[in-house]
């Protein structure tokens, strides 16, 4: 019974997100307006407040938590290291990074050409790897050098910022901070098609993810191709990773923290990848609502939310290393 719970519980949290996301603000709704803006039948400006504005961007958050999740779960996985995540390793820069050049070479949209992001990501994940040489073990190698890559390329988003005018680079630093506001369909309809079709693609690996666990001698011995594994797998993140910082910029501490909640959860404590999706979904809706609502009339970007919890978080998970296996 206790276990039947627990299983639901993070979907009856989400569906709770799902309503106060939609609900709370300002004006706040009750159930029976939001109904009414949801089919229409309420007057003009309960519509376009609820599927225009609300509506667009809670479905803006789930996308980023769903894709960090899984991404954060594809790294920890690979790199067999807990504390591996696309913030860390650099691919949540690079694919910031990657926006600035393209709105400083096509300076006509405020955040230039969002798809930049995915490239970008995908280019920081492969120089990472050819530089560590490979994963190596436990992930301490790519770990390493990811860290390294994440210093670099931060530094150079801020000597791209620095040569931006004014209005585009302060349009630019609010991105960067990890913000979901003024999210509209037209981004969320494209990314979220190319983020479903990143996650059809993870089906076809979300098996082999059990096989990381073993010894790379006995992922050979059953005929699988490590190599050819740990690069797919590494794509895939970084493409997850990428379209989620197009949609959001670069929200921190959610890919690390939502699949070690998923093995909390999980009966075999492995890294589960949809679980892991769906904590990421809860994790950034959850924080864009509570930004919105904890300073209201002001708002805390999501990503300033999830940093202040990240810190505390990461603390925690030092201090409890020796059950995680991340020392």
């Amino acid at each position: 019974m206790i276990g039947s719970v627990c299983r639901f519980a993070p979907i009856l949290l989400l569906l709770a997100l799902v309503y106060l996301a939609l609900a709370v603000g300002t004006p706040s709704l009750s159930a029976s307006q939001l109904w009414a803006g949801l089919s229409g039948q309420g007057p003009g400006w309960l519509f376009t407040l609820v599927t225009e504005f609300r509506l667009p961007r809670l479905c803006a958050a789930l996308l980023v938590g769903i894709g960090l999740g899984a991404a954060g779960a594809l790294l920890q996985s690979v790199t067999r290291n807990h504390l591996v995540s696309p913030d860390v390793l650099g691919i949540s820069d690079g694919a910031l990074l990657a926006l600035a050049l393209s709105l400083i070479l096509n300076p006509a949209g405020v955040l230039g050409p969002w798809w930049g992001a995915v490239v970008g990501a995908l280019l920081t994940a492969l120089v990472t790897l050819l530089a560590a040489g490979g994963v190596g073990t436990r992930g301490y190698r790519v770990l390493v050098v990811g860290v390294g890559m994440a210093s670099l390329l931060r530094a150079g988003f801020d000597m791209a910022l620095t040569t931006l005018p004014m209005f585009h680079a302060a349009g630019l630093y609010a991105f960067s901070v990890g913000s979901l506001a003024g999210r509209g369909w037209p981004v969320v309809g494209v990314a979220g098609g190319l983020l479903a079709i990143l996650l059809l693609a993870c089906t076809t690996v979300s098996r082999s993810l059990a096989l990381l666990c073993l010894h790379d001698d006995s992922i050979r011995g059953l005929g699988v191709d490590l190599r050819r594994l740990r690069l797919i797998v590494m794509s895939l993140a970084a493409a997850l990773a990428g379209v989620a910082a197009a949609i959001g910029g670069p929200i921190g501490f959610v890919a690390l923290a939502a699949p070690m909640l998923a093995r909390h959860l999980s009966a075999n404590g492995g890294t589960p990848l949809w679980a892991s999706a769906l904590l990421g979904a809860i994790l950034v809706a959850a924080a864009d609502l509570f930004g919105r609502i904890a300073a209201a009339p002001a708002e805390l970007p999501a990503g300033v939310v999830t940093g202040l919890l990240g810190g505390p978080f990461l603390l925690w998970l030092l201090m409890r290393s020796n059950s995680y296996g991340v020392s």
